[in-house]
């Protein structure tokens, strides 16, 4: 029975704090650096490494892989969320400024997409697409994926067969890591488990 790994890891705190951040690209704070360095630790058990191209991301992978000789993989396709209008505003001003709208969000994302944002179906399929080829092009191996909250919960819905519309259920802080195991079976056949969902390896 083939074993394939592919651990995950949200991006540490970003310059500003938190916020609603899809497609601004905010570095990573001092804070987010020592959350990355801390939850990575001394870890080299990868063999493929994949990133999100934002800044937050990138610049973590390209630093790990100096370290592990392992030059990383940019994928846009497991960039963030957009959400538009409410792009770069803290969820407690989002609050005060239209608290019924963000509530229908959390509600019914594909129906309460803000302004300019990207519909909850598109981001989740783009995303999926963008799992199953990486799963698919490294059976057999351990790859790291460096990305965002929101494309974790993504993965976890569908690694997990959970709805779509229980994505914001899951809680994704910074650098958090998951592992998700897939073993193929002689017949052809892959399960898919998810081993841990935690602080750090």
């Amino acid at each position: 029975m083939q074993e394939t790994v592919i651990d995950l890891i949200r991006h540490g705190e970003p310059v500003g704090g938190p916020k609603l951040r899809g497609a601004q690209d905010d570095p990573l704070s001092d804070l987010g650096w020592q959350q990355m360095r801390t939850s990575v630790g001394d870890l080299d058990a990868w063999n493929h490494l994949v990133t999100s191209p934002l800044s937050r991301c990138r610049a973590f992978a390209e630093e790990l892989g100096g370290r592990l000789a392992l030059p990383p993989e940019v994928n846009a396709e497991f960039r963030e969320i957009h959400f538009g209008a409410w792009e770069g505003l803290t969820t407690k001003e989002l609050m005060q400024r239209d608290s019924e709208a963000l509530r229908r969000y959390w509600q019914d994302p594909d129906n309460n997409t803000p302004e300019g944002g990207e519909r909850m179906v598109d981001f989740v399929t783009r995303v999926h697409g963008a799992w199953d080829q990486l799963v698919d092009q490294h059976e057999s191996k351990h790859a790291l994926l460096v990305c965002h909250g929101g494309v974790i919960r993504a993965i976890l819905v569908r690694v997990l067969g959970m709805p779509v519309e229980n994505l914001w259920n899951f809680d994704v802080p910074y650098a958090n890591v998951s592992r998700i195991v897939y073993h193929r079976f002689p017949d052809g056949h892959r399960t898919a488990q998810l081993r841990f969902h935690q602080a750090g390896f």
